[in-house]
C-alpha cells in the first residue's frame, strides 16, 4: 500500500509539473511535443499495467496531462466545437486551461491550423467571465506533496503474523534467559 500511494503520488507529481510547463511554455505546446509526450505516456501505461499491484491508481494521476496531450495531437482542431473540445477531449480541464494551450499551440509538423476562431472567441469570453467571478483562480495546478494515507489502509496492507510463524535464532535457543522464546514454540 505504501508502494502504490508512492508511485500514485510521484506520477501526481510528473502530472503538475508537465502539465504546468505546457501552460507557461509556448515550445511545449507543438504537435510533435505531444507526440512525445503521448509515446512516453504510453510507456508508462504500459508499465502500469504490468505493475499493477504496485502502480494501484497511478495512471489516473496523470489525467490532465494525458487530456492535454490529447489534444495537442487531435487531428483538424479548427473542425471541433467548443462543447467537444470541454465535453470529451479535456472533460477535466477548466476553460480557462484549455484555452491557453488552445491559442499557444502550433503544428510544427503539418503547418495545419488550430482551433477555430469562433471557438477561440466563446473561450475568451469565458475566461474573462471566470476571472472576474474569481480573480484569484490561476490556471496552474497545484503541486501536493503529501501523501495521503490513512490508519485504515496501513492496517488493511499489514499482514496477520503469528509468533509461531517466527524461528528462533540459534543463539538465543541456547541462552537460557530466552527459554521463553523457545517454550512459546513448542
Amino acid at each position: 500500500m505504501i508502494i502504490s500511494k508512492t508511485f500514485s503520488q510521484v506520477f501526481s507529481y510528473m502530472n503538475v509539473q508537465l502539465f504546468n510547463s505546457l501552460l507557461l511554455r509556448r515550445e511545449c505546446c507543438s504537435s510533435s511535443n505531444g507526440e512525445f509526450l503521448k509515446a512516453g505516456l504510453q510507456e508508462l501505461e504500459q508499465w502500469c499495467k504490468t505493475t499493477g499491484e504496485y502502480a494501484g491508481t497511478s495512471w489516473e494521476e496523470l489525467k490532465w496531462i494525458r487530456q492535454a496531450v490529447g489534444f495537442l495531437v487531435l487531428h483538424q482542431k479548427s473542425n471541433k466545437s467548443l462543447e467537444e473540445i470541454t465535453d470529451e477531449i479535456c472533460p477535466d480541464l477548466n476553460v480557462t486551461q484549455v484555452y491557453r494551450i488552445g491559442t499557444m499551440f502550433w503544428d510544427d509538423k503539418y503547418g495545419t491550423h488550430g482551433l477555430s476562431p469562433d471557438v477561440i472567441a466563446k473561450m475568451r469570453i469565458m475566461t474573462n467571465e471566470d476571472s472576474i467571478n474569481f480573480p484569484n483562480s490561476s490556471f496552474l495546478m497545484d503541486d501536493d506533496s503529501s501523501i495521503p494515507f490513512s490508519v485504515e489502509d496501513l492496517s488493511r496492507s499489514l499482514l496477520e503474523i503469528s509468533s509461531s510463524d517466527v524461528e528462533v535464532p540459534q543463539l538465543l535457543r541456547q541462552n537460557s534467559e530466552f527459554n521463553f522464546l523457545v517454550q512459546n514454540m513448542d
